[in-house]
């Protein structure tokens, strides 16, 4: 049954611990965009504020790979619980005394970058040793709930927060939200597969990264699959940019309506968790992937020449919908095709190569809507979907025997 993941008790303290970080995370991030742009009047300090958060993340993905598969991966979220409650606690003070400020917005943007990224690599990997292989789908489809609970209830209430109370009111209950997420995961115990695998040996870091590149290269079938599993990720992280743009400019509306379509696609996301696990019964895991890349690519092109309010909240519940369900269903190929002393490192290249894409169009896509207007913003995000897409199609026969139960460990022969 769906709900019997829920039955394991690390796992369910892990999704609590989840839901409440997203909830801080969502809203931070939703309020720092709309924060950049009503102070600044320009879409592309919003991209920079974005290439700050993912260049960030993509210089430290490589030892956030190395220290995930080296250490014992709930230790390694809850410090980065516990360091980005203490850094962002100190931006807020400096936010209450010296006001607005691009620069502490960047170091805000870098904290953010480096806390997900490492976050990312430990978490996924905790989640492939406290689940077994049987039920991951099950747990991803949870996660993926988790995430849109907390994301979708950000998004409502952060545009009221920020109007009424500021910003700094969002950086202080993001501060203490990390603080309860960590006393839940503290409560997890589990058979850390990290210890049993270093015992009595030390690799060095440099060791460890190389072993994780061998790893994937040896395997090109999978590491393509990973490439492609973030694009949707990729796409989502440009939504934020252009979404404040659309609405303020091409609307005309204000923060409550940005925070209410930041909430539709947390609602979408929110129910792709129920519908992967009800439809993985009847499709393939490929027959799915080509079908939400298909229903992402027609749904960010209609949001490209949408002029109404109300197509942008039914947009934005369709592209949530599809990027989630994508997530859901290539992260459990990934999960269950990546031995778990790798994940860590493996997840950390992926996390880097989407931060790399995110970096590099972030800022051009602020460009861009300042130009030729926030609309053109979509046709580009549709543009990409349309890439993964083909780029799925191209290995989908090489992939074809991750969609069966097979008895081998590693069903593809590179």
């Amino acid at each position: 049954m769906f709900v019997s993941v829920l039955r394991n008790a690390q796992f369910r303290n892990f999704l609590i611990s989840d839901v409440i970080s997203g909830f801080g995370v969502g809203m931070a991030t939703i309020g720092a965009n709309w924060y950049v742009m009503t102070e600044t009047g320009s879409n592309q300090y919003v991209g920079f504020l974005l290439t700050f958060n993912v260049l960030a993340g993509f210089l430290v993905s490589p030892l956030a790979g190395i220290i995930t598969d080296r250490f014992d991966r709930k230790k390694v979220i809850l410090w980065t619980y516990v360091l980005r409650a203490v850094l962002l606690a100190l931006l807020a003070v400096l936010f209450m005394v010296r006001g607005f400020s691009m620069p502490l917005m960047y170091g805000f943007a870098v904290i953010n970058g480096i806390g997900w990224t490492i976050y990312m690599a430990a978490s996924r990997s905790l989640v492939q040793e406290i689940l077994p292989e049987k039920v991951l789908v099950n747990g991803n489809s949870f996660i993926e709930i988790s995430l849109q609970v907390g994301m979708f209830s950000a998004g409502a209430l952060s545009g009221v927060i920020y109007k009424f109370y500021g910003f700094e009111a969002i950086l202080l209950i993001n501060i203490t939200v990390f603080l309860i997420s960590g006393v839940v995961l503290a409560a997890i115990r589990y058979p850390s597969i990290v210890h049993t695998q270093t015992e009595g040996k030390q690799e060095s870091f440099w060791h460890s990264f190389r072993a994780g590149l061998t790893f994937l290269w040896q395997r090109q079938t999978i590491l393509l699959l990973g490439i492609i599993s973030i694009v949707p990720l990729a796409v989502t992280m440009l939504y934020n940019v252009v979404l404040p743009a659309y609405v303020n400019i091409s609307l005309q509306s204000d923060s409550i309506v940005f925070g209410l379509a930041d909430m539709f696609y947390g609602i979408g996301g929110l129910i792709s968790g129920f519908l992967v696990s009800l439809l993985i019964v009847n499709l393939s895991h490929k027959q799915l992937v080509y079908l939400f890349f298909v229903l992402a690519v027609v749904n960010l092109f209609a949001l490209y020449a949408n002029p109404y309010v109300w197509l942008v909240y039914a947009g934005s519940f369709l592209l949530g919908l599809c990027n989630s369900s994508l997530r859901i269903v290539m992260n459990t190929l990934l999960m269950e095709n990546v031995q778990k002393a790798f994940m860590g490192r493996a997840m950390a290249v992926w996390t880097g190569l989407s931060l790399l894409i995110q970096a590099g169009g972030s800022s051009g896509i602020g460009i861009i809507i300042d130009r030729f207007g926030a609309n053109y913003g979509f046709l580009i995000m549709s543009a990409m979907m349309g890439v993964g897409l083909i780029g799925f199609v191209a290995i989908a026969e090489r992939i074809h025997s991750l969609t069966k139960k097979e008895t081998t460990r590693w069903p593809i022969n590179e």
